[in-house]
């Protein structure tokens, strides 16, 4: 997960939509190290390191979570402010979040923070109508909508500002 943010504002977070050749996307499975019980789906991704572009970012953060590399990454998506408790603390992030394509479809968890040892379970692809019907919590929440209408009409001209989150 990397640093907090605080008096340089808000945490510089990388995203990946990262889609299969049959156009499913791969999310991990989260939860609250305190209370298992609360748990969700998230796109891969985490913090700059010093001197990183947010693209290097978005490609260390995918490899390290997921063990892809053979990776083509594409445009900016979206932007999105998110605020929310994890983890006994207050995460305020600056989301980006890039669409990237693989054909390498095997993950393989090996670069984990301790934290995220302690709080991702696994990782799993997912089609746009399995999104649409779950009944899982996914963030970002409007992820189902979104992934349909990127398959639908492809990626945006310019990155989307959704709505900011706060949890």
């Amino acid at each position: 997960m990397g640093g907090v943010g605080g008096v340089g504002g808000p945490r510089q977070v990388s995203r990946v939509i990262l889609l299969d050749p049959a156009d499913r996307i791969l999310l991990l499975h989260g939860f609250e190290p305190a209370d298992p019980g609360v748990d969700w789906w998230f796109t891969p991704g985490g913090g700059l390191e010093a001197g990183e572009s947010r693209e290097q970012a978005a490609l260390r953060e995918l490899a390290e979570e997921t063990g892809i590399t053979d990776v083509e990454l594409g445009p900016v998506l979206w932007h999105r402010y998110c605020s929310f408790p994890f983890d006994g603390r207050r995460w305020d992030q600056d989301e980006w979040y890039f669409l990237a394509r693989t054909r390498q479809t095997a993950t393989v968890m090996g670069g984990l923070t301790e934290l995220e040892r302690r709080s991702v379970t696994g990782a799993r692809w997912w089609t746009s109508e399995e999104l649409s019907a779950a009944r899982e919590t996914v963030y970002p929440t409007r992820l189902a909508e979104l992934f349909r209408k990127l398959l639908d009409e492809g990626p945006p001209g310019a990155p989307v500002v959704l709505a900011p989150e706060i949890v």
